[in-house]
């Protein structure tokens, strides 16, 4: 069996180790590319950063912010996602209040008082159940460390500027799955519902014991759910 082109966005402070388990346990199946969303201040720019290193056509998967470039990719170039999985992320734009929150974090970062993600703030992107296992919150403290200071000013100006893309998700015509982490705080299992309900035909899967991030903390269902969904028939559709 040839194995399919599997474009894989990250979340914000989030880099390549976000999907490492699931590059590893797809290889059989998937030629997975980790997308770079590290060095353009909009998502739009993001998304043609990633379709330049993707084949032809590919199953796109993305995660939190990962979600909005996948909307963003699927305006540009909607022929290329031959499926789709959005996993943690929302459909609509943020609300004033999460913009006057963002717009602080940012005043604050060029102030020089970037901490990426502090043990403060894991409560709000893990499972509470998962928030003693001090090899996983250092990868995501380290993930955030890497990513840096610069990097998260841009991804923070692309998600504020993000478009509402409530309005495209009836035209969606890649065969959609949609995950969520049961108990996401971020962007929660009522968000996921709705894009799940707007895209024709689309599926919805809460994964539980699972925050915002659920391929670090439970790769090997998220795998697995992956693997489901990249080998099912019916998610198989004709060139348009």
């Amino acid at each position: 069996m040839s194995r399919q082109a599997l474009l894989l966005l990250p979340g914000l402070l989030c880099d390549a180790r976000l999907w490492r388990d699931q590059v590893n346990a797809l290889a059989d199946i998937a030629e997975p590319i980790v997308a770079d969303l590290t060095r353009d201040d909009s998502v739009e720019a993001m998304a043609r950063r990633a379709l330049a290193a993707a084949p032809g056509r590919f199953a796109l998967a993305g995660l939190s912010m990962g979600g909005y470039v996948a909307f963003a990719i699927l305006r540009l170039a909607p022929e290329r996602v031959a499926r789709l999985c959005l996993m943690d992320t929302a459909a609509r734009a943020d609300t004033e209040e999460q913009r006057r929150r963002r717009r602080g974090l940012m005043a604050l970062t060029r102030r020089g008082r970037f901490q990426g993600v502090t043990p403060r703030l894991l409560p709000a992107l893990l499972h509470p159940d998962r928030l003693g296992d001090a090899a996983l919150t250092g990868e995501v403290m380290e993930m955030a460390a890497r990513v840096g200071r610069d990097a998260f000013l841009r991804q923070q100006q692309a998600i504020l500027n993000r478009p509402d893309s409530r309005p495209m998700l009836p035209g969606i015509t890649a065969p959609t799955r949609v995950l969520v982490g049961s108990g996401d705080q971020l962007t929660p299992p009522e968000l996921a519902r709705e894009i799940a309900d707007g895209i024709p035909g689309a599926s919805l899967r809460v994964l539980e014991g699972c925050g915002h991030l659920p391929p670090l903390e439970r790769p090997d269902l998220v795998s697995a759910t992956l693997r489901d969904w990249l080998a099912s028939p019916r998610l198989e559709i004709a060139a348009p």
